[in-house]
């Protein structure tokens, strides 16, 4: 397939685009929001505006500290929403430095990218990744997806102890609730975007929520909890879901972790004590918490907390219970290393096979030396982690989703500019550049036509099978091109239960 024949598949999707052309957009561009008026800038020679950091809640500071978004202050005059906005606090990992020195704990605002403001067009929201301990939108809004005329949406949302901390004394204060502020930011952000976005040349009625790794595993619980109900139609899952393979949180357990950060802060339970703790006692404080459950607590916010509000019960029941709504769920051939590292293997694949551990270790062979790496799927530890963390549980989400009658489409993506293997959040690049692989191919395409009509197929794009719980199918986006499969690894995922 030719880079024509994908334009002509996307040649729907730019219809109104000479509009926008025609608005001569010179000037800065005033939308009207709930909480007041946002100058943007125009973007992409007046094919785009673009607007960053508008408020979709008060700020989260003092006696907010760790409650539900409250709604925006609204502001007078018009405020300038043409610099990029800060990143919600995180400490430093090396990979999110920038979103670490640009970082304020006033931080829950979204970013947009829109052809025009007249029209209704399909709108993607993006939840971005980051272990929901780091990251941020960065510069989504400059992706010139929006040339195939859709609305793209960035949103930030509350970080590590600040967005996921459980905590004895919230429990109270919620009346048996507590944790998973960043998860309530997301509802919040995505009410905003059904009450304003027509106002920036958005449908409302049709709101694809997009993430890719913890933003990914966000999405899923968009799907499962009942507060996100009617605020999307549309899902995309990017290497994530509910808890990673991981077992979910109780409440109790997360109270515990709430008992750590009193200990380390010398609170002594006093919820009014913690909230007056400065923002550096409080990231140090995030870097010693521990979890008995984890063989790394890397991952301590992506194991799922059931808190009571958000998720009032298991996510595993919650989505069996929610409507169905088209959905796409993938991985990448490879993804990340074992959590923690050759030591903790054994008690890994002993936490995520349970009963089946045995079958599982004589499937990898671990007890005979290490093989040479597969050249795609990578060293036997990395096929471990990749089928524990993500490809498994992208099989048993897309199973729980079909069963129920949700269409699904399931991928695995296999493509590294290099010509080595792919890696974790390789595939965002192909989805919001015009990156193509294999004669042009396209996963923007693809995910451009699911926003629009709710399935990936369209003119001109090589056929994507849907899954049916009877039949599991998948497509390999890879160097060939687009090529439609059965179950994807069945073999150890078959010996694993657990989302």
């Amino acid at each position: 397939m030719t880079e024509r024949t994908i334009g002509k598949a996307l040649r729907p999707l730019a219809l109104g685009l000479a509009a926008v052309a025609l608005m001569g957009a010179t000037q800065p561009p005033v939308v009207k929001t709930e909480g007041g008026a946002v100058r943007g800038a125009v973007a992409d020679e007046g094919q785009a505006l673009v607007f960053r950091g508008i408020p979709f809640a008060a700020p989260p500071l003092g006696e907010r500290r760790w409650t539900p978004p409250a709604p925006v202050v609204p502001w007078s005059g018009v405020k300038d929403a043409t610099t990029p906005a800060p990143a919600c606090l995180q400490n430093d990992y090396g990979w999110n430095r920038a979103d670490f020195r640009f970082a304020q704990e006033d931080c829950l605002t979204l970013d947009i990218r829109t052809p025009g403001l007249s029209g209704k067009r399909p709108v993607i929201v993006w939840i971005h990744g980051g272990s929901n301990r780091a990251g941020s939108p960065n510069d989504i809004v400059t992706s010139t997806i929006t040339r195939h005329n859709v609305v793209l949406v960035g949103i930030r949302y509350r970080l590590g102890i600040f967005g996921f901390l459980s905590h004895r004394g919230l429990t109270a204060e919620g009346k048996g609730a507590s944790g998973n502020y960043g998860l309530m930011d997301q509802v919040a952000a995505l009410e905003w975007v059904k009450r304003n976005i027509a106002r920036f040349g958005g449908d409302p009625s049709n709101v694809t929520i997009v993430g890719e790794s913890a933003g990914s595993q966000d999405v899923s619980l968009m799907l499962a909890t009942p507060q996100a109900g009617g605020l999307f139609a549309k899902a995309i899952l990017q290497s994530g879901t509910p808890g990673f393979g991981l077992p979910f949180r109780p409440l109790a357990e997360a109270e515990r972790i709430g008992d750590q950060a009193d200990a380390l802060l010398e609170t002594g339970g006093d919820i009014g004590k913690l909230r007056a703790a400065s923002v550096p006692a409080l990231l140090a404080a995030d870097l010693k918490l521990h979890d008995d459950a984890l063989e790394s607590d890397d991952y301590m916010w992506l194991r799922t907390t059931i808190d009571g509000a958000v998720l009032p019960k298991s996510p595993h029941d919650l989505l069996a219970e929610a409507p169905p709504r088209p959905v796409i769920v993938g991985s990448n051939r490879f993804e990340l290393d074992l959590p923690g590292g050759r030591p903790h293997r054994d008690a890994f694949v002993a936490k995520a096979f349970g009963a089946n551990e045995a079958e599982a270790r004589a499937f990898y062979r671990l007890d005979a030396p290490d093989p040479a790496p597969h050249p795609r799927l990578g060293t036997r530890d990395q096929q471990i982690a990749t089928d524990v963390t993500f490809r498994c549980p992208a099989n048993r989400m897309a199973q729980i989703l079909a069963r129920k009658g949700a269409p699904v489409w399931q991928y695995e993506f296999d493509l590294a500019p290099d010509g080595g293997m792919t890696r974790h959040a390789l595939d965002v690049s192909y989805v919001f550049s015009e990156q193509t692989f294999a004669s042009g191919l396209s996963l923007q395409a693809y995910w451009v036509q699911f926003a629009r009509t709710g399935d990936p197929n369209g003119p001109g794009l090589p056929a994507w099978p849907a899954y049916r719980p009877e039949k599991p199918a998948h497509v390999a986006f890879d160097g060939a091109g687009v090529t439609p499969l059965g179950a994807l690894r069945p073999q150890p995922c078959s010996l694993m239960e657990r989302l």
